[in-house]
């Protein structure tokens, strides 16, 4: 299980799970807006950890991030790039 604190969102942390093939699992916000939140976790199960920094980099609401971008920056480590 990781736990990432997040920067500059309503939701403090993220809390998932990654499996021997890189798939997320278990994905759970600690605060924000619970039924986004909780949408977001749902469409993100089991994709793998480069699809979803694919998808969801770069996008932003309050102080030029957001809770989707933040759950990409938690996942950057684990990705192809960020093994490098």
């Amino acid at each position: 299980m990781v736990t990432y604190s997040t920067k500059g969102t309503c939701s403090k942390q993220i809390i998932f799970e990654l499996d021997e093939e890189n798939r997320v699992h278990n994905v759970k916000f600690i605060g924000g807006c619970s039924g986004n939140l909780q949408g977001i976790s749902r469409l993100v199960e089991g994709k793998t950890a480069d699809e979803i920094v694919s998808l969801l980099s770069g996008i932003r609401c309050k102080q030029n991030t957001s809770c989707p971008d933040q759950l990409a920056q938690a996942l950057k480590p684990y990705t192809a790039e960020g093994k490098k």
